[in-house]
């Protein structure tokens, strides 16, 4: 049984928070086996939840958002308005109760799916929902968290110009000596202490890129002496995932340091660096570090899909809104993108 919000849901925990994971969980058949891979902030869009309310708890977990949060998240979720929506201090909370509402869907149509369950990744804020999934925190304490993190963030984007830009490359492409050339266009503007960097390792060849916004402006009019293919800016605030949001690490250190973290129950992989969290301390450590350090995503997934030759690949569901995760799996690893499936949020069928 796993929680949200007080919620005794049936899941693959049926251990005490206290007790050690299952023993040797891994050396199961893999074909018999799931993950789940929870999106991040981007994947938000009016409508999505629509097809999830008639699902046992669901609009109950979006009752108690709205105590948490002050708001109607539902209403935002389903009625926009969509530049609300798309506001840091929305979409965050938005996504991260949906893809936990759209767990509920896939218990209910495949109960199975969530008790083989063995592994779990979130991209971004996704994480929080990959760790309330696996036991490791309560929905109602990681949703606060989440409010707590997308605000800082939101305030920390506001203090300078910058943003986002996704950029597919040549593979020839050297994205750091990108980023140090624009860093040197910015110095010669006045710029200082420029910031551009790598935010997100998404596939081979996929980046995004993030900074101040003449860094930015600099790699897409030198995009092709850059060998970049493509490149565009993406609809976020700020830098994320770059050292601009340092201003908002000090307050998610202090509400996490204020609820409750457990070991999780089932392999959850940090953005950090691609590997399991090992104890709560990891947990609250890593989280904080997420917010100023790339997102490994095309690591993780190397991570979580290594295995030796001839051996099964787990069934893998997307849950939550979109379906960008599944794009990037099926471009680092075909194999396992057989067995994937996005978990659907809202549809013409369910209206």
């Amino acid at each position: 049984m796993w929680s949200v919000c007080g919620i005794k849901i049936s899941g693959p925990l049926s251990s005490t928070p206290d007790s050690q994971p299952p023993q040797r969980r891994t050396r199961k058949d893999p074909s018999g086996c799931s993950v789940f891979l929870f999106p991040g902030q981007g994947s938000q869009y009016v409508g999505m939840g629509r097809g999830l309310l008639k699902y046992p708890n669901v609009k109950e977990m979006f009752s108690v958002a709205e105590k948490i949060l002050g708001y109607d998240l539902l209403a935002l979720c389903l009625q926009g308005p969509e530049e609300e929506l798309q506001k840091t201090v929305h979409c965050q909370p938005a996504v991260f109760v949906t893809s936990l509402a759209a767990v509920e869907r896939l218990h209910q149509e495949n109960p199975r799916a969530v008790e083989t369950c063995v592994a779990a990744a979130g991209f971004s804020v996704g994480e929080f929902a990959a760790l309330v999934f696996s036991g490791a925190m309560d929905f109602a304490e990681a949703l606060y968290a989440v409010k707590v993190r997308a605000e800082a963030m939101q305030k920390a984007s506001e203090l300078v110009p910058s943003g986002m830009l996704s950029v597919m490359g040549k593979p020839q492409a050297q994205y750091k000596y990108a980023c140090l050339q624009a860093k040197e266009h910015c110095g010669s503007l006045g710029v200082e202490e420029p910031v551009c960097s790598v935010a997100n390792y998404l596939f081979p060849d996929g980046r995004v890129i993030a900074g101040h916004q003449q860094a930015l402006d600099f790699l897409q009019q030198n995009s092709r002496r850059l060998q970049f293919i493509r490149t565009k800016p993406l609809p976020v605030s700020g830098a994320f995932h770059t050292e601009l949001m340092a201003l908002a690490t000090e307050p998610l250190r202090e509400v996490l340091r204020q609820v409750e973290v457990r070991r999780p129950e089932i392999n959850i992989y940090s953005n950090v660096d691609g590997k399991r969290y090992m104890n709560e301390n990891h947990v609250r450590r890593q989280l904080v570090k997420q917010l100023v350090s790339p997102v490994k995503w095309e690591q993780t997934l190397h991570e979580i899909y290594e295995r030796t030759q001839g051996q099964n690949f787990p069934d893998t569901y997307e849950v939550g809104p979109g379906k960008q995760l599944g794009a990037t799996l099926q471009k680092c690893n075909r194999k396992a993108f057989k067995t994937y499936a996005n978990v659907v949020v809202s549809s013409a069928y369910d209206d």
